[in-house]
């Protein structure tokens, strides 16, 4: 078996190259809706259902792999996010400190990304199975090119007409294309055991990589703790090296995944499953834009779920999953706190801990979220079963923290799935998936000029297949 395993995490490991070419996920929060195409196709849901839905639903439910069989499983989603902001009209032009951006509703690029999972299964008795995981669950990814987009400040410099006036410069934030790219991929080894036919468990660490890039975010150096300590300790103005435009990043990190199964009856189960927050190193390369020098840890989330056999044909599936995004800071942090950084509000003087990079640093300001999932499984025949699903969760970007999230507009609400699972007469089964989830937007005010509004908004769709053999 030892040789199996080997080549497993060889094959795992080579599709990290596949996902950190493009992934970009911005469903509920900023983590895909579900992981493999069973589940994803009945909105997420399937955490206390024992139906064989393939190796990669131990990445869900790590207590499930003892209901799989001794199966590979390979995957392949296609997931197009739709996003744009648009600025209103606004009467400050960048005077008094503002930062006003161009009037107008500008779309972001790069619309189309591949996201593989790979899982394999040992069934190693008749109760007890080792089961292998590599899949994307989170990440983000926008890129504001359009060459409409500009903004009005003296971040931006001065107007080369007139000193005593604001520059304009191109891109949201005035300092050319602007935009992130961040992606999260998962390799899980799950160790899973019956105590009866009634009660499962599983257990497991999670190794985790995160690859990140910032570009086009230049103009807030003034508001960086690197350029306000040094201001404040008397020296001149230094330049914020670690802030954009430095490539991708890759991190590594580890934390644990656990859960149970519980057959309350022949036809009821509970399922409970919890991912720990995982450490990560720091985006040293990025230490001035993300708080904590550049921390940026991969938070929680508990799932619950029950499932209800309704007859020979149909199984109800009902998920709750919790996402503790306050875990970290860099994603909790609100704007509001630029306000503990004299550079953007003299009169706290020498104050840094609220600027980009320092310990309280200016965030995205996200709340925790929790999403309410429904999926349903109705075999029509031995060979096709239809799946079906709907979620909704309170997205969870405030308006007060909209600027920022022009960078990552994880505004996502509903989701409705419809899936289709097919028997093959040699034994393989083969599973489609489709996702939709209707337009969402997030309105406030602009942070850097009360008298502008800027609204954020997003829709997207998702095709995945996957066989497993």
């Amino acid at each position: 078996m030892r040789l199996k395993i080997n080549n497993a995490t060889a094959w795992l490991f080579g599709g990290a190259l596949f996902v950190f070419s493009g992934a970009a996920m911005a469903t509920n929060g900023y983590f895909t809706h579900g992981v493999g195409a069973q589940s994803k196709a009945m909105a997420g849901t399937g955490i206390g259902s024992n139906a064989n839905m393939g190796p990669i639903i131990s990445a869900s439910n790590p207590a499930l792999g003892v209901f799989q069989g001794d199966d590979w499983e390979v995957g392949l989603s296609i997931f197009s996010p739709r996003r744009s902001y648009t600025a209103s009209t606004q009467s400050s032009g960048g005077q008094g400190g503002s930062f006003s951006l161009t009037p107008g509703t500008i779309d972001s690029s790069s619309e189309f990304f591949p996201i593989p999972h790979v899982a394999k299964n040992w069934l190693l008795s008749e109760d007890r199975a080792l089961t292998l995981v590599f899949y994307g669950r989170g990440g983000m990814n926008t890129d504001w090119d359009d060459a409409n987009a500009g903004a009005t400040s003296f971040f931006c410099g001065a107007d080369p007409n007139d000193p005593n006036q604001p520059g304009t410069g191109p891109g949201p934030y005035c300092a050319g294309v602007a935009g992130v790219d961040l992606s999260q991929a998962f390799l899980a080894v799950n160790y899973a055991g019956k105590v009866s036919d009634r009660f499962s468990w599983g257990i497991g660490p999670v190794i985790a990589l995160q690859s990140f890039e910032a570009k086009g975010v230049r103009s807030f150096t003034p508001i960086t703790e690197t350029f306000a300590s040094s201001i404040a300790s008397g020296g001149g103005p230094v330049p914020a090296n670690s802030l954009t435009d430095n490539g991708h990043e890759v991190t590594f990190g580890f934390g644990i995944a656990a859960g149970i199964w519980w057959g309350l009856t022949d036809n009821f189960s509970f399922g409970l499953a919890y991912q720990s927050e995982i450490s990560m190193d720091e985006f040293s390369d990025y230490s001035d834009l993300f708080a904590e020098a550049g921390g940026f840890d991969i938070p929680s989330s508990l799932k619950a779920g029950v499932s209800f056999v309704a007859s020979d044909a149909l199984r109800i599936n009902l998920d709750i999953e919790h996402t503790t995004f306050s875990d970290v800071a860099s994603i909790a942090n609100p704007m509001a706190n630029i306000g503990n950084c004299f550079t953007a509000n003299q009169p706290v003087f020498p104050e840094t801990s609220g600027c980009l990079g320092a310990s309280s640093g200016a965030g995205f300001g996200w709340e925790d979220m929790t999403t309410y999932k429904i999926g349903f499984d109705w075999a029509v025949s031995e060979t096709y079963s239809w799946k079906f699903g709907y979620s909704y969760g309170e997205q969870p970007i405030q308006s007060a923290d909209v600027l920022f999230n022009i960078l990552a507009p994880g505004v996502m609400e509903q989701h409705f799935t419809i899936g289709l699972t097919r028997q093959q007469a040699n034994g393989g089964v083969l599973n489609f998936g489709f996702m939709y989830a209707p337009e969402k937007s997030v309105s406030g005010p602009n942070f850097f000029d009360p008298f502008q509004t800027i609204t954020i908004e997003m829709n997207q769709f998702e095709f995945e297949v996957s066989y497993r053999w």
